[in-house]
């Protein structure tokens, strides 16, 4: 199965954001490249919340062009078998953690917003990931700083995007 087959039937399975999803499936049915940063009108990503629920946090990357709080991930590649493994890898590589665990349930949330041309639009499939005890995080090079937050401190210095995240992953939690 391909990545973009595998990315079609999880979000079929997708219950949730009805009107959301379906914009995602209406792209992917127009555009056979629509997996791909190269697909100018937009492209799906996957990314994870990487989430500390015995201590209560989650860790977030500064992301280096965009300069805010963001929960891990980014472009699908060529190598990813599915959306879950590009949001774990994803995950693994911005945070420098081994042993990453998705969280059961496929994905979290749906978010789709807006890229600087020439994309226009990432239509982000986000899971959430668990930290393995005493896990030590390292900055990748798509980082400027990678911080662990409270889930009472994260609506402080992320967007809206990444509040809701953390809601739904505290609610499947």
């Amino acid at each position: 199965m391909s990545l973009y087959d595998d990315a079609v039937l999880v979000l079929k399975g997708y219950e949730g954001q009805e009107e959301l999803r379906q914009s995602y499936l209406d792209h992917l049915a127009d555009r056979p490249d629509g997996m791909w940063k190269a697909c100018d009108a937009g492209h799906v990503t996957a990314s994870a919340l990487v989430v500390d629920p015995g201590r209560g946090r989650v860790l977030l990357t500064l992301h280096r062009k965009l300069r805010m709080w963001l929960q891990m991930g980014g472009h699908c590649e060529p190598g990813d078998p599915t959306l879950e493994a590009a949001a774990l890898r994803e995950a693994t590589e911005e945070s420098g953690i081994a042993g990453l665990t998705l969280l059961p349930g496929g994905p979290v949330r749906l978010d789709r917003h807006p890229i600087p041309a020439p994309c226009n639009w990432h239509f982000d499939v986000q899971y959430a990931v668990l930290a393995p005890p005493g896990a030590v995080q390292e900055i990748s090079e798509e980082s400027l700083d990678l911080r662990w937050f409270g889930y009472d401190e994260v609506a402080g210095v992320a967007d809206e995007s990444v509040v809701r995240l953390l809601e739904a992953t505290r609610a499947r939690l």
